[in-house]
């Protein structure tokens, strides 16, 4: 095995090869209209009548569309120049995929909360999603360009010099490393304006208050003694509303309790004492995310102590990796398996009932699917009215979240040495992201002709 010193000189010499200012690079190549149809390949799998939704949450502006459309910015990373440092790469890195939630032991921590499209691919493939998408987001509040400019600088150095503190670290002091949200706020880091504090004050509120008992208050009613979750097509659609003959809700019911078992195994045993605590109650389809609509996603309440002690679940579709075409195939035949174990690769603490499936449709098809709890005091960041300071001190906390995770799962020491301790890195990512965003405000322009 090579020695650290021999890895990062190996990494240094990388450079001439790619060099970071390589990194910066964006050219659009011949029949772009070409990437737009990736989107359209995508809806082949999706629920028809939920595309009309899908597409029109992608068209509320520039920011909406490109987090929607990580398969476009997938096949691009894949023609522009990149190193072979490997990670497990969150895939969907932009600053909207990430938030607070609730630790195992019920502390706030800020993390990566989206994992549908990880994979093992270079590290770049993150920073370069997150740094465009820092820049989008900058040019949707009408930020300045000298201001979109700082914040991608200050992310891309952040990543950096966390990537040369984790090489200095030891394995176990790295894995056990994360961001407390209520310690940030008590030492002011990233953010001091008095105003923006109260915001983030609020956010952790509203986080600490979305439990499973407050999800069954909000989307379960009773009637004529039994609990029901209520209707709200199209975006919540009892299994009652799509399966009108009894003979169809039996079967289908059927189908659920064998894919709870088939869960359960996938999950360490003292979680599947816990889980069998709890009695399935009633499904729903539920309408998800932005990219996401479209996918099979279900919502299951289920109940511990009779009408008392709620849980509710969330089974979500997963598809491969956006990322595979161009990096390679999961190492994992089941896709809901892709998500979980780089899930639980990359997070700092996540959540104990995180676990996967195999589901089978109405239709006969058979889904690989995910699961985890609908709500577990999760809280994100509104990006449509965030200050400037927010913006800048959200930046850098989802930069320093993206090196750890990296540093977790890749070789944090080559990583570093390629980098360097100058400014290189960071005004690549600088020029990338303008580039970038001119590029998708195209890319959106095409979208809306669709």
């Amino acid at each position: 095995m090579k020695t650290i010193k021999e890895r990062k000189e190996e990494a240094k010499a990388y450079r001439k090869q790619t060099s970071r200012s390589d990194l910066g690079l964006w050219k659009v190549e011949p029949r772009r209209s070409a990437a737009v149809q990736l989107l359209l390949a995508q809806e082949e799998t999706r629920v028809k009548e939920l595309i009309p939704l899908r597409r029109e949450r992608m068209a509320v502006s520039p920011f909406s569309f490109f987090r929607g459309s990580a398969v476009i910015q997938a096949h691009d990373l894949s023609i522009s120049p990149g190193t072979g440092f490997y990670v497990q790469a969150c895939g969907d890195a932009h600053i909207s995929n990430f938030g607070i939630f609730a630790s195992p032991e019920r502390r706030l921590v800020f993390d990566i909360n989206d994992f549908d499209e990880t994979l093992p691919a270079p590290f770049e493939a993150d920073v370069k999603r997150l740094a465009a998408s820092i820049e989008i987001c900058g040019r949707q509040r009408n930020f300045t360009k000298e201001q979109r400019a700082d914040a991608v600088f200050a992310a891309a150095a952040l990543y950096r010099k966390t990537m040369w503190e984790c090489s200095d670290m030891g394995n176990m002091e790295i894995w056990y490393k994360h961001l407390d949200v209520e310690k940030l706020l008590e030492n002011n880091t990233y953010v001091s304006d008095k105003k923006q504090l109260k915001l983030m004050h609020e956010t952790i509120s509203r986080a600490l208050s979305k439990t499973s008992d407050k999800a069954f208050k909000k989307l379960t009613e009773t009637v004529d003694g039994k609990i029901r979750i209520k209707s709200d097509p199209p975006l919540i659609v009892p299994i009652r509303d799509l399966f009108g003959e009894e003979k169809k809700r039996y079967a289908f019911r059927y189908n659920v309790d064998k894919a709870l078992e088939l869960y359960k195994e996938s999950l360490p045993s003292d979680r599947k004492i816990l889980i069998d605590q709890y009695e399935p109650v009633e499904m729903a389809h539920k309408v998800v995310g932005v990219g996401s609509v479209g996918r099979q996603a279900w919502i299951l309440v289920m109940l511990g102590r009779e009408n008392g002690d709620p849980l509710i679940l969330q089974i979500k579709e997963a598809e491969k990796s956006v990322l595979e075409p161009y990096y390679g195939s999961s190492a994992y035949v089941k896709c809901g398996q892709r998500v979980v174990e780089g899930q639980r690769a990359i997070q700092t603490a996540g959540d104990i009932l995180l676990g996967y499936v195999r589901f089978e449709r109405s239709d006969g098809r058979v889904n690989d699917c995910y699961v985890r709890q609908l709500w577990d005091a999760k809280g994100s960041f509104d990006v449509d009215t965030i200050s400037l300071e927010g913006y800048n001190g959200l930046s850098m906390m989802c930069a320093w979240t993206l090196a750890h995770a990296h540093a977790k799962t890749g070789d944090r020491h080559m990583i570093a040495a390629y980098l360097g301790k100058g400014e290189a890195f960071e005004n690549a990512m600088v020029r990338y992201a303008y580039a970038y965003a001119d590029q998708n405000e195209a890319d959106y322009e095409m979208f809306l002709k669709l």
